[in-house]
């Protein structure tokens, strides 16, 4: 796995990290009236970065070009303007409930990778692999 590719986990898990906090806000307010719910948006942007950062290897092969990396996405957290579906605010605790299950999904899998990157490193450095 390339440095490159452990950058970009690690810069998706701090922004899944961001993606969570505001989830959180979002379900904590979910009874306090005219809330506008927030979202992260860096989606569209981390698919974006993929997609100009992919170059192919080989023709049946994609992967990361080293000199591009995801860090230099925008992230931004914007209000939703969308009706107020409760007549309190708009904010779907089924929907919210969704995105935090995502993100965790995420999340987790990012820092097993990381967590599997380092792990053979470690067992190289001790012998234990050949």
């Amino acid at each position: 796995m390339a440095n490159s590719t452990i950058q970009n986990l690690e810069n998706f898990i701090n922004l899944a990290s961001i993606r969570q906090k505001v989830i959180n806000r979002n379900i904590a307010n979910v009874n306090t009236e005219y809330y506008k719910r927030e979202e992260v948006v860096f989606d569209d942007l981390f698919e974006e970065g993929i997609s100009s950062a992919m170059k192919q290897t080989n023709g049946k092969h994609l992967g990361l070009s080293e000199q591009d990396n995801l860090s230099d996405m925008n992230l931004r957290v914007q209000q939703d303007d969308t009706d107020y579906n409760s007549g309190i605010n708009n904010v779907n605790i089924d929907k919210e409930m969704s995105d935090l299950a995502e993100n965790t999904i995420l999340f987790r899998f990012a820092a097993k990778k990381i967590s599997s990157y380092y792990r053979t490193y470690q067992e190289v450095i001790k012998g234990n692999r050949g």
